[in-house]
């Protein structure tokens, strides 16, 4: 939410509402109080969706996240706070309310054209637009939550209007403040409203809007704010809906103010309705009803404004029966049980959770923008490929234990965002049955049972939804990130028929050396240019992993949520420079950064997607696809990638590609072709995959690979590879995409 044309006010027109304090004081100050509550510690409530974007300060935005430095920010911006001896809590937006929907929509489709510029500078430049078109990284608001649990800190989900809880729960505990910045929090009558914008971190200084002075200033009373907002325009009340209130009360403030203070018209319009809203109300019509009567309006006009006005009304506040508002019933509660529910919504508050809570007590799913090429034919929009294995998350959440007995089955409303979804009404998804090897279990055992045998129905409920059940038998055989992403990618392979060889070989050696890299690693890594088939990559991948959290979370856990984080399977920077030495014919030893350990478990875990891959009828082919972009010459950047061959002007640029002829392979240095065929024999000498526990399966055996601190110790110790590429060739021209064709649904 936000009231149209307040923040401008304040900021511009009413500077002593604007004060700067230091919150250290602040908090010192209320623990001192007499009238603080009973805590350790003051709080301070965080609004984590409006810090989103200035906690994501990581150079690289458009790859795909850096996700480990993005985790590190997050940790020195807590330890700023709880070294002053301020405690977080912090709350993220759980659901989008069907009175918002209209306006979630907007934003979309404003996100939409940025991300259209964003590929467009790609493509003509080679490199990452500049901030003007900055873009949070896909994930960002849905992996956030569960970065901030893992550091301690106290965080929230809504099951409402997130501003709403936010305001609800500092006016109830007592709390120091609400950092954000969203003008409604200056409308409700809770804590002090704190810029998030204005916020100096180092010394913890800030602006606080005065809502006491911004009154004095306008001559209403609190009370008074609520209706005011309205009036202005927020995300309820939109604003062309009272424009011809506005405009009258605008006449009137002219005429009797021919000189008015606040020359700017955004001044002027905040005044002139403050006049007009003073002027409506006797001291009887205020306790009577929530908009006087004196204000003539049409009866849905009016009962829109006092459903606006009642969204401003917190719990303990006056006339409570004026704005009751009702729990959230659950959508479909006649096909679960309710302790199903009690669980799913005290894990979602929690932000335990993540999309169960939205399909079983709303019945809606949502994911906003993702950076997607809308003129790129070859990929599926990340929506569509996630759709199959949602409809198994639908179906295991709503139709497991009935055996097909349901007479009208449930249908989710979807409003995903993605080239050629006009989001002029959701999309009507049906859930789709999961077929488990054993009679149809209910959800309640699948969640709250106990045992080997569950544990074990666990996994194949969760590998059954991205279309290979046979990777149960690789839990504890194999680090649960890297089971997570060869998961991943293997159902990536199976739904999207344009990934190639090439991209495989991308997606899972950067997940098998990001085990051996650390953040600042990482951040160092350079890159020649930007590929926009390597940006949508990096999107999709993130996407996927959400949706493995919700099928985590939809099967009873059987992984840990922490193994499905993006920092444990994914670094942008990282994707793309395997991507761009993958698509220019690197030696395998290269791509895995010349350590063996790490080119043998890559080899095997390719093996073991190719031939999953291959039963289901799906043979992965190489296409080469080098970017085609020119790259960066040496004035724009003054370095030389030291794998990608790209050398400053002066130099040679070539790379030769990898080719095999009679088993002998040419244009290769020698000791690539000794460290590929050294650990192809480590490999091979383990019989290839995949038996757990000492046992064989046909006559196979995979032993285990977690890293350990002889890998880590040796990382600065290997040889460095050698410089070898050869020339991009320039990008051909792109046609509009059509409408995609449905993916096929998993194990198809």
């Amino acid at each position: 939410m936000g009231v149209k044309g307040l923040q401008y006010f304040m900021d511009r027109c009413c500077p002593e509402a604007c004060v700067t304090v230091n919150l250290r004081e602040m908090a010192r100050q209320q623990q001192a109080s007499a009238t603080a509550p009973h805590t350790s510690n003051p709080t301070l409530v965080v609004d984590g969706m409006a810090c989103l974007c200035h906690w994501y300060s990581c150079k690289d935005w458009a790859c795909g996240g850096q996700w480990r430095e993005y985790l590190d920010i997050l940790k020195r911006w807590v330890e700023a706070f709880t070294s002053a001896g301020i405690r977080l809590v912090f709350f993220f937006d759980g659901v989008v309310e069907e009175q918002k929907r209209q306006e979630w929509v907007k934003r979309r489709r404003r996100v939409n054209g940025k991300i259209s510029k964003i590929f467009c500078h790609i493509k003509e430049h080679g490199d990452q637009p500049g901030r003007e078109l900055f873009c949070l990284p896909s994930g960002l608001a849905s992996f956030t939550p569960f970065a901030l649990r893992s550091l301690g800190q106290e965080v929230f989900c809504s099951v409402r209007e997130a501003d709403y809880e936010i305001a609800s729960y500092a006016r109830q505990h007592g709390s120091m403040g609400i950092l954000g910045e969203d003008s409604d929090f200056i409308i409700y009558d809770s804590a002090p409203y704190l810029s998030v914008a204005k916020l100096r971190i180092n010394s913890l200084t800030t602006v606080m809007y005065d809502r006491q002075r911004l009154c004095l200033t306008i001559g209403l009373a609190v009370t008074q704010l609520p209706l005011l907002a309205c009036l202005l325009g927020n995300d309820v009340v939109s604003e062309e809906k009272m424009r011809d209130v506005r405009n009258n009360a605008m006449a009137a403030y002219r005429k009797n103010s021919p000189a008015p203070h606040y020359g700017a018209p955004q001044g002027q319009v905040v005044l002139a309705v403050s006049q007009l809203v003073s002027s409506l109300w006797s001291t009887e019509d205020e306790e009577a009803e929530l908009v006087p009567q004196s204000l003539n309006l049409s009866t849905p006009r009016r009962e829109l404004l006092e459903k606006g006005v009642c969204l401003y009304t917190l719990p303990g506040q006056k006339r409570p029966e004026l704005c009751e508002i009702s729990s959230l019933p659950s959508a479909f509660e006649k096909y679960v049980g309710p302790e199903i529910l009690k669980a799913c919504r005290e894990k979602h508050a929690a932000a335990e959770g993540f999309m169960v809570y939205t399909v079983l007590c709303v019945g809606v799913t949502e994911c906003s923008n993702t950076l997607e090429d809308e003129e790129d034919t070859e990929l599926v929009p990340q929506a569509l490929v996630y759709k199959p294995c949602r409809q198994l998350i639908y179906g295991l959440l709503l139709l497991l234990g009935h055996n097909g007995r349901i007479v009208d089955p449930p249908a989710i409303r979807e409003w995903f965002v993605f080239p050629g979804n006009p989001l002029k009404e959701p999309d009507i998804v049906h859930p789709l049955p999961v077929s488990l090897p054993c009679d149809q279990p209910s959800l309640d055992l699948l969640w709250f049972s106990t045992g080997p045998d569950v544990a074990a129905l666990r996994l194949t409920a969760f590998f059954t939804i991205f279309g290979c059940p046979e990777f149960s038998e690789l839990h504890g055989v194999i680090e649960d990130s890297l089971l997570a992403a060869l998961c991943l990618v293997t159902y990536l392979v199976l739904q999207v028929q344009t990934l190639s060889l090439e991209d495989v070989d991308s997606y899972l050696s950067q997940a098998v050396c990001l085990r051996l890299k650390s953040s600042q690693e990482l951040q160092q890594i350079e890159l020649p240019l930007f590929s926009s088939r390597a940006v949508q990559l990096g999107s999709l991948y993130v996407r996927g992993l959400s949706h493995l959290l919700g099928a985590n979370c939809a099967s009873g856990c059987p992984l840990p949520s922490a193994a499905l984080m993006p920092w444990h399977s994914f670094d942008g920077r990282l994707f793309h420079s395997k991507y761009l030495l993958a698509h220019s014919g690197t030696e395998k030893t290269e791509l895995l950064d010349h350590d063996s350990s790490s080119l043998s478990l890559f080899l095997q875990l390719r093996e073991k997607l190719t031939e999953t891959c291959n039963k289901k009828g799906r043979v992965l082919q190489s296409r080469p696809n080098a970017p085609r972009s020119r790259p960066k010459t040496t004035t724009q950047t003054g370095y030389r990638h030291r794998h990608s061959g790209w050398a400053p002007s002066g130099g040679t640029c070539w790379r030769e590609r990898e080719e095999t002829t009679g088993g002998h392979w040419r244009g290769r240095g020698r000791r690539e072709r000794e460290e590929e065929m050294e650990a192809r024999r480590e490999y091979e000498s383990t019989d290839g995959p995949w038996a757990r526990g000492g046992h064989s399966e046909g006559g196979r055996h995979f032993h285990s690979f977690y890293p350990d601190d002889h890998d880590r110790g040796n990382q600065n110790t290997r040889r460095p590879p050698k410089p070898r590429g050869r020339a991009y060739n320039n990008r051909g021209k792109y046609q509009l995409a059509p409408r995609w064709p449905q993916p096929p649904a998993p194990g198809t």
